[in-house]
């Protein structure tokens, strides 16, 4: 493959004000940069994941560290690496829409829902650490960039709650001297099981007060700490987290006591952005599946494809997809020349999702039996799908969201 060798050498997103003119013109169009590196992508999915995903288990929930390692230095070869991660800090610097062709591509894989690429484009800390102080960034953001293999979790949902993150936040870290002791839990934690450290959001001030939540970096093997595995659906275990009077030092507290509502806010926006474009990535995949299956099987002396009933299918999936995704980018547009984009992210999200899942729904019942086999990666999306309309804010939440912005009732209840 030809392509960028280093994480700083990647095409950056054009300039806003081409963009502009670009998408006033009426088409929308790739600037060529981004076209390239969605080939790159696209190119590193077909000869390197998909391949090695085939001599995997159905349900399996990542490679192997060997494994992993070995495709992540691929990856890097190629650029592919770093790439949410501003330039100042060591990373390619794309912008939203990039990312956004990036998820699209990279979730084209059995593990797609959760490990798009099957976690080849790493190097990305938490967000919350870009504003982490300087100490805090070389100790636990720079190794992730530089190649580090440890891995951090993000922990925000409670058992009371997890899209509202002001009011439903009930852990809590109280202030003793030049540390801070955390009680409570956390619930449905993606990726905490390998985890060495993680970024938990602990109430600093009063219930139900958005000033009163603080964000603090906590290694694993921090004593009072435990974690448990929570068996769902999915090909993987989220896991509740638990503190037991578990004593972190003030210097682990990013940013101010009291901003962590403002700090995850901040990023959370963006990334249910990509959150969509990466359902949408999983759904085009299984519709060309189905399309493929649909011209060779034959039932009743014609082929699947020349049935009506099967051609709607298709023709509703291919315009729900097209429209997802023009939505999507428009929001990772918007995005990118800086705009608000709290209403965008929120319709990207819910559209995105809930037309995978159909999408996937309706690619099963082209398939029949076969569908609903292991034979297939279809049945594994639809289970992950299905969760993916919860995590990130669920779409009632979502939709909430656009209300109030809309009928201008924020502060209602």
């Amino acid at each position: 493959m030809n392509g960028p060798k280093a994480a700083g050498e990647l095409p950056l997103l054009q300039e806003p004000s081409d963009m502009e003119l670009r998408f006033s013109t009426g088409a929308w169009e790739l600037p060529e940069d981004l076209r390239m590196l969605q080939d790159l992508v696209r190119r590193f999915m077909a000869s390197e994941v998909r391949p090695l995903e085939d001599t995997l288990e159905h349900d399996a929930a990542g490679l192997p560290p060997e494994q992993l390692q070995a495709l992540q230095a691929k990856a890097r070869d190629l650029g592919l690496w770093a790439l949410q991660t501003p330039l100042e800090f060591g990373g390619a610097g794309l912008g939203i829409l990039g990312q956004v062709l990036v998820a699209e591509e990279a979730a084209k894989c059995r593990m797609g829902a959760y490990f798009p690429a099957l976690g080849a484009f790493g190097g990305n800390p938490p967000s919350v650490l870009l504003r982490a102080s300087a100490e805090q960034w070389a100790r636990y953001g720079r190794p992730i960039v530089e190649g580090s293999d440890t891995r951090p979790f993000n922990a925000v949902s409670e058992a009371t709650g997890g899209s509202d993150l002001a009011r439903a936040i009930q852990c809590r870290a109280e202030r003793r001297g030049d540390q801070y002791v955390l009680n409570g839990s956390k619930m449905w934690i993606t990726h905490a099981g390998r985890a060495d450290w993680g970024i938990v959001y602990a109430r600093t001030g009063d219930l139900g007060e958005r000033g009163g939540i603080s964000c603090f970096i906590v290694p694993t093997d921090t004593p009072g700490f435990t974690r448990r595995p929570i068996g769902v659906m999915t090909s993987y275990s989220p896991f509740e987290l638990t503190f037991e009077d578990a004593v972190i030092p003030a210097e682990n507290l990013v940013g101010e006591e009291g901003q962590g509502f403002a700090l995850a806010d901040s990023f959370l926006v963006k990334q249910r952005i990509t959150y969509g474009a990466g359902t949408v990535g999983i759904a085009q995949y299984a519709l060309e599946l189905a399309i493929e299956w649909a011209k060779q099987r034959e039932a009743f002396g014609s082929r699947l494809a020349d049935k009506q009933a099967i051609q709607w299918m298709v023709a509703d999936s291919e315009m729900e997809l097209r429209a997802a995704r023009l939505l999507i980018y428009q929001a990772a547009w918007n995005a990118d020349l800086g705009r608000d984009v709290r209403v965008d992210a929120s319709m990207a999200k819910v559209f995105g999702t809930e037309t995978a899942f159909r999408v996937v729904d309706r690619c099963i019942q082209i398939f029949g039996a076969l569908g609903v086999s292991k034979e297939m990666p279809l049945e594994r999306w639809f289970r992950e799908l299905r969760v993916k309309r919860l995590g990130e804010g669920t779409s009632e939440i979502q939709r909430m969201m656009i209300a109030r912005s809309l009928l201008g009732t924020r502060g209602s209840k």
